[in-house]
């Protein structure tokens, strides 16, 4: 037997019991010629310690132990001399006098120690993954992310919904991110795709008459990578029949409330709270805003089309607006450099001309590149309206309402966190509700669906279609939690004719649609009940669950920002003689 207990099991309880231990070595003390070596699993840390009255067999075994080799022990359990507990450590009261060891396994001289508080740069970790996951903050995140699955197959269950796998080799329908193409060697010059969601085959089991479906769904997509984006992912993936909107939200409600109950010890009251998306883009510039402070952005365009601000009063008349936010006691923390800096960050990331600032002195006098400008009257409308005061700092950005907004928004979400405006370790949530059915693509110069094409409208809305497309919203909702989209979903389009008229506006004619959803449509006349369901990030869920800022840490296996696994060195090339047997040519 490699151990009778676990390295965090024991206690005050176990004096005098012969346990065996086995597990890595996380360091190793040498104290006047009496080895204290720290053993560590998954489950914690024991301290074990070789003593010479054991026998030099013993010790000569323990003088060649090196930091994570691999080694079990066997010895009795004794109490911590006075004055020597750790309390750190759940095992702190105890420790092992060893009586019998072994190495089970040495180990080189490994690139970083998990236990170091310095860590390597992430493409160390990534290529010595192994060694990354044994870091206690890796080992409980995957935990926690084990936890939350589990919570959520139970939450359904109890709710009668039924785990239905659908396929990882799929038909590929190019209309969102590009496809991951898997070459069929059976039917030569043919590909599957690699799903980019379940969505088309969750509706055919609500056609089925599944009535609720849920599953722990892989998906895959080939799109650029971000901290909060991966190649593969997981979501949690649900629909329901016979539904509107908020049944399906109440479903959700009582889901995050309970993973907020049972991972995190918080209690929710529901229904979470909704803001249309309207409101979304006119307080905080972006459709998953981060409620966990105020700095709201304003929109001063009257008021500054009123001053001699040469470029407010073109930008307004050009049909424009002038937005700005409120940086609450930003002047005693934002320096002038700090204040260029953040000009340049607006400018280079979000594509708008420039940005403005006012610092309110003391005695309520404005100073700033843009501060002469609203003298007199003018200073005292713009502390109203901004709800600034002595200390603050208000910043403006003049441009197209939808470009202001979203480098406002990114402004905020970065003020937020560098003036410490929240608590990072406090969590809100809230759906964002009544988005809009179609974006205009001015590149290519026609409608784009906002969610997927398969989204209903709302059915006041329906009669839109034919005559103002831009103005017709959809049945859709997102979760939004501390200001990232943690899920989103939306009712279905249960009718064949209703979907032939959103496939047009898109511009996706009968033969096209044929060819990519042919199937869906065929299902559509066979009784399709109405439905709508929701994906919800399970990666992403993780993330914000564990507080880290990464996902990539929340994943035992990822890839990096260039979609390579450092570990495997995938992806590689392959032998040509597979080529050949897919028919491929490489160019």
């Amino acid at each position: 037997m490699y151990r009778t207990h676990t390295c965090g099991e024991l206690r005050p309880t176990h004096i005098g019991q012969r346990v065996s231990l086995a597990g890595w070595v996380d360091s190793y003390r040498d104290h006047k010629g009496v080895l204290f070596v720290d053993l560590r699993d998954r489950y914690g840390k024991t301290q074990v310690v070789f003593s010479p009255e054991n026998g030099e067999s013993i010790m000569a075994v323990a003088k060649m132990i090196r930091p994570e080799d691999v080694v079990a022990v066997t010895g009795l359990v004794v109490r911590r001399p006075e004055g020597t507990e750790n309390p750190k450590l759940q095992t702190g009261d105890i420790e092992v006098r060893v009586e019998e060891v072994r190495v089970l396994n040495k180990s080189l001289t490994p690139p970083f120690h998990p236990s170091a508080k310095d860590l390597p740069g992430e493409e160390v970790r990534l290529k010595y993954r192994y060694i990354d996951l044994r870091r206690p903050e890796m080992q409980q995140t995957l935990i926690l992310r084990h936890r939350m699955v589990k919570i959520m197959r139970d939450y359904f269950d109890e709710l009668g919904f039924i785990e239905i796998e659908t396929p990882i080799l799929a038909k590929s329908t190019p209309e969102g991110a590009r496809d991951y193409l898997v070459p069929s060697r059976i039917q030569p010059g043919s590909f599957y795709a690699l799903p980019q969601s379940p969505q088309l085959f969750k509706q055919i089991l609500m056609v089925a008459g599944f009535d609720r479906y849920v599953q722990i769904a892989r998906c895959f997509r080939d799109e650029d990578l971000r901290a909060d984006r991966q190649p593969e992912f997981t979501q949690l993936d649900l629909e329901m029949s016979f539904v509107q909107a908020e049944d399906v939200m109440q479903v959700i409600d009582g889901l995050i409330a309970r993973l907020a109950k049972d991972l995190l010890g918080l209690e929710l009251s529901l229904p979470l709270p909704r803001l249309t998306y309207d409101e979304a883009m006119e307080r905080f510039g972006h459709d998953a805003p981060d409620l966990r402070f105020g700095m709201e952005l304003v929109d001063i365009s009257e008021l500054a089309s009123a001053t001699e601000n040469e470029v407010f009063r073109q930008t307004v008349a050009r049909g424009g607006r002038v937005r700005g936010v409120t940086a609450p006691g930003a002047a005693a923390v934002l320096t002038r450099k700090t204040l260029e800096e953040l000009s340049e960050y607006v400018v280079h990331d979000f594509g708008v001309k420039g940005l403005s600032w006012i610092k309110v002195e003391s005695d309520g006098q404005l100073v700033g590149p843009v501060g002469k400008y609203f003298d007199g009257d003018f200073r005292a409308k713009l502390l109203e309206v901004m709800q600034a005061g002595a200390g603050d700092i208000m910043f403006f950005v003049a441009d197209r309402k939808e470009a202001a907004g979203k480098a406002l928004y990114g402004l905020r979400r970065r003020l937020g966190a560098e003036l410490k405006l929240y608590d990072p370790s406090r969590m809100h949530f809230s759906w964002v509700v009544e988005f809009p059915m179609f974006e205009f693509d001015e590149a290519e110069g026609r409608w784009t669906a906002m969610h997927h094409p398969f989204t209903s409208p709302r059915p006041q809305d329906i009669p839109l279609l034919d005559t103002d497309p831009g103005a017709c919203r959809a049945q859709a909702y997102d979760l939004v939690i501390n200001g990232y989209e943690a899920g989103g979903g939306t009712i279905r389009i249960h009718d064949q004719a209703l979907q032939q008229k959103v496939f047009q506006i898109l511009g996706i004619d009968q033969a096209a649609a044929r060819e990519r959803f042919g199937f869906l449509l065929e299902a559509l006349q066979y009784g399709a009940p109405p439905h709508g369901g929701i994906a919800l990030g399970v990666d992403r869920l993780v993330m914000l669950f564990a507080g880290r800022d990464n996902i990539r840490d929340c994943i035992a296996f990822p890839k990096t920002q260039r979609a390579v696994d450092l570990m495997t060195g995938a992806p590689s090339p392959v032998d040509p003689k597979q080529l050949r047997e897919l028919g491929i040519r490489l160019l």
